[in-house]
């Protein structure tokens, strides 16, 4: 037989010692008060000694019991943790179910060809894939079997989704139009076909006063290029380089009806230099209407980085050029999607003051390769268009 000695504090303090390791099978032999605790021999306090045996019978039959509780206790988390897989899975499975769903759909004919005519006419793959959950949220499987019903709603989904530019209301004279944007996309010929369709009153308008006023003085052969253009219209041209030169051009001029300001083309990835640009543009006054002019043969991926790069100059419209030098759209609605931003006009050649026209959504419509175009009921929508007016 063993016997153990147990010391504490107290005597209740030592049979909780004792309990905590071998629970009831014990039995108490003997106890007696010892200097207990204390540093280096001081400080000591009394203390209780106990001295037990340990009831091997019973301390087995308990560790048994407690041997028992834990396999079940374990058993218990293994059977919890298989459901949890087994739930799990489930979900995992339905996931996947889920995700294949729109793959299959997009086996369905109708399906299919919308994407292959979207891809074809240069939409981006998010312009194409937002499209098709767009079907697959309006129509059944049923209503996906009427292909022309389809391809009529996303014609009119495209359409949609161009804005057109309202033009401004204001009675403050002078309205100030800024054109901006990258280097060779025709700003100082859109330039000169506005100053000659608002001189002319060739947009349904009275004919305006008009004077132009050119910041760029950077591109060779752009001051006598513009300089040209004023002298053949008759409109008064400026040329500033600073702020305060801009500012003062403007306020002595402040009985015209529109001023036209043409600014230097840059990359979009010269940073310096669109500050510096921005910086001048200050002194057009926080009215002036500022316009970011595209090609429409620009990439979409190109066309967005260009939207990010001129934001500082708070441009409320674009103005969309060379539409006759591409065959497809698709890369500058896609674009747009993604801005939410109107465009206000567009162009299709060299001619002034010819080739400029106020944007129609049937314009890029009827552009669309392969669609059917129902252009009655799509002009019931849109206004009737008519190639050239203004």
């Amino acid at each position: 037989m063993q016997y153990y000695i147990e010391q504490g504090e107290t005597h209740r303090e030592v049979l909780e010692k004792i309990q905590a390791k071998y629970g009831d099978a014990y039995q108490v032999l003997s106890h007696r008060t010892i200097p207990y605790g204390g540093f280096l021999g001081l400080f000591r306090k009394q203390g209780v000694e106990i001295t037990y045996i340990v009831k091997e019978e019973q301390l087995k039959s308990t560790r048994q019991n407690e041997i028992q509780q834990e396999k079940q206790r374990l058993l218990e988390q293994l059977n919890q943790t298989k459901a949890i897989q087994e739930v799990l899975e489930e979900i995992r499975s339905l996931k996947s179910v889920v995700l294949e769903q729109p793959a299959q759909e997009q086996k369905h004919p109708t399906l299919k060809k919308i994407e292959e005519l979207l891809e074809l006419n240069d939409f981006s793959p998010s312009f194409i894939e937002t499209m098709l959950q767009c079907i697959r949220t309006a129509f059944s499987i049923e209503d996906l079997n009427n292909y022309e019903k389809v391809e009529h709603q996303v014609v009119e989904w495209i359409g949609d989704s161009i804005m057109h530019y309202t033009t401004s209301k204001t009675t403050i004279k002078p309205r100030i139009i800024i054109l901006v944007g990258p280097t060779g996309v025709g700003k100082t010929t859109t330039i000169a076909k506005l100053a000659a369709m608002y001189n002319l009153g060739l947009l349904g308008q009275q004919a305006c006063n008009i004077r132009m006023i050119t910041i760029d003085g950077v591109r060779v052969g752009a001051l006598p290029q513009i300089q040209k253009y004023a002298d053949i219209l008759g409109v008064p041209l400026d040329y500033t380089t600073t702020t305060s030169q801009l500012r003062t051009a403007i306020a002595m001029n402040h009985d015209t009806d529109i001023i036209l300001i043409d600014t230097f083309g840059k990359s979009p990835r010269n940073a310096v230099h669109l500050a510096e640009m921005k910086k001048i543009l200050e002194g057009a006054g926080t009215t002036a209407e500022v316009f970011l002019t595209i090609s429409a043969s620009t990439k979409t991926k190109d066309l967005l980085e260009i939207f990010r790069q001129y934001e500082p100059f708070n441009y409320q419209a674009l103005i969309i050029t060379k539409l006759d030098e591409t065959m497809h759209y698709g890369n500058i609605i896609s674009a747009l999607n993604e801005i939410n931003k109107p465009v206000a006009w567009i162009t299709k050649g060299q001619k002034v003051p010819k080739d400029i026209e106020m944007m129609h959504p049937m314009q890029f419509l009827l552009n669309l390769e392969g669609f059917t175009i129902q252009r009655q009921k799509l002009e019931e929508k849109y206004g009737v268009y008519t190639p050239g007016e203004e």
